[in-house]
C-alpha cells in the first residue's frame, strides 16, 4: 500500500486568518445534524506558531462538507462573530498556592467528537501542563456545534490505570458506542470500552472488554490492554460499511491504519498499513508520505476506502512553526481486501 500524500494545508496564515487563528493543531471532525463538517482543534494562538495573544483551547471551525475529499473550506467557527472563540469554560491562569504561582489548568484538550440523534458529544482532558491530565470529561452541543455545555461527567486521569485519557468512539448498529483509547503520554496500549448510545453521560453504562482465562474476552469486565504499544491521537470511524482505525504508532515514529471486522476484532492479526512516515525537518516529502513531527490523524467523514482522507498535525517544537493541520488522502482498499 503506498503511503499518503498531502492534499492542502487546512490551518494557518491564508486558510484561517478570519478566524483569527494563526497555529492550531489536531481537528478531530464529524458530521454535525445539520449535515455541516464540525471540526475541533487544540491549543490556538493568534499568531502562526505557538505562543503570544489569543491563547483559547479547544476551539471549533465549520466545513462545507462538499469539500470534504477535495480540501476541507471552512464556513465558519463556534462563537460570536467570525473569531473562533474558546467552546470550553475555564480559565488559563496561574494561581498562588503556598506561596508558589501554580498554574491549576493550563488548557484543555479535545480528544474525539461523536454525533448522536441531536446531539454531538466532546470528549476532553483537562490538563496541567502538557502531558499531565488532571481529568477528563464530557461536553455536548445540541445546536449542531455552535455552543457547548458539560455534562457533568468526569473520569479521573488514573481512571483504568491510565489508559483512558484519549479516546476515540464510533456507533455501531446495535445501539452501543465502541471507544477505544490510551494515554497522553504516548507510553500505552490500547483498550476497549462500549456505552449504550442513548447513555454516554451515565458513567455507569460504560463496561469493558475484557480477557479471563475461564472464558476468554467478553462485555462487563475490566478492560484488558488489547493491543500493546505506545500510541497517541486515535481515530476510529466506518467507512463503507468497514470500521477503520487510524492512529499515531510512537514506537515506529508513524501513522497507520487498520481494517477491522468489529470494534472486538483481533488488533494483533488485524490488517495494519502505515500511512504516514515521520522524519527529520531535512527528508520532509509530503507527495512521498514523509512529514516531520507528525501526530494526530483523523479520518475525514466522507471518506472511501479507496480515497481515504486523513487530518494530520505538525509541531517544530524548536522554531514552532509550522504548528498546523493538514488533509492527507491514501488508497487503503488494498487493506480492506485482506480483512476478513
Amino acid at each position: 500500500m503506498k503511503l499518503a500524500s498531502k492534499v492542502r494545508d487546512l490551518t494557518g496564515p491564508g486558510h484561517t486568518d478570519r478566524f483569527d487563528i494563526g497555529g492550531t493543531d489536531l481537528g478531530a471532525t464529524v458530521t454535525a445534524p445539520d449535515g455541516r463538517l464540525v471540526s475541533v482543534f487544540g491549543d490556538t494562538f493568534a499568531r502562526a506558531g505557538v505562543g503570544g495573544r489569543g491563547w483559547r483551547a479547544p476551539v471549533v471551525l465549520f466545513g462545507d462538507p462538499a469539500t470534504a475529499t477535495t480540501g476541507i473550506e471552512w464556513t465558519g467557527s463556534a462563537g460570536r462573530g467570525e473569531r473562533a472563540r474558546q467552546v470550553v469554560r475555564y480559565v488559563h491562569r496561574t494561581v498562588r498556592r503556598w506561596g508558589r504561582r501554580v498554574r491549576r489548568v493550563t488548557t484543555v484538550l479535545p480528544t474525539d467528537l461523536i454525533t448522536i440523534g441531536d446531539t454531538i458529544y466532546l470528549h476532553v482532558m483537562v490538563c496541567r501542563e502538557l502531558g499531565n491530565v488532571r481529568w477528563t470529561e464530557l461536553h455536548r452541543s445540541r445546536d449542531n456545534g455552535a455552543s457547548w455545555r458539560p455534562t457533568g461527567v468526569r473520569w479521573a486521569a488514573g481512571h483504568h490505570d491510565g489508559f483512558f485519557q484519549m479516546l476515540t468512539w464510533e456507533r455501531g448498529d446495535d445501539g452501543f458506542v465502541y471507544v477505544l483509547s490510551t494515554g497522553f503520554q504516548r507510553d500505552k496500549g490500547l483498550i476497549l470500552q462500549r456505552v449504550p448510545e442513548d447513555q454516554l453521560a451515565d458513567r455507569d453504562a460504560w463496561e469493558g472488554w475484557g480477557l479471563t482465562d475461564a472464558d476468554g474476552w467478553g462485555w462487563g469486565r475490566p478492560p484488558t490492554v488489547a493491543l500493546t504499544g505506545r500510541f497517541g491521537e486515535l481515530s476510529l470511524r466506518r467507512v463503507e460499511g468497514r470500521w477503520m482505525l487510524a492512529f499515531f504508532d510512537q514506537e515506529h515514529y508513524a501513522m497507520d491504519v487498520m481494517a477491522l471486522g468489529s470494534p472486538t476484532a483481533d488488533l494483533y492479526t488485524a490488517p495494519r498499513a502505515t500511512v504516514l512516515r515521520g522524519c527529520n525537518w531535512e527528508d520532509e516529502d509530503h507527495a512521498a508520505g514523509r512529514v516531520a513531527q507528525l501526530y494526530g490523524g483523523y479520518i475525514v467523514p466522507g471518506s472511501t476506502l479507496a480515497d481515504l482522507h486523513l487530518v494530520v498535525s505538525q509541531w517544530n517544537t524548536a522554531t514552532n512553526w509550522p504548528y498546523r493541520a493538514m488533509q492527507f488522502h491514501v488508497d487503503a482498499s488494498g487493506l480492506v481486501a485482506t480483512s476478513p
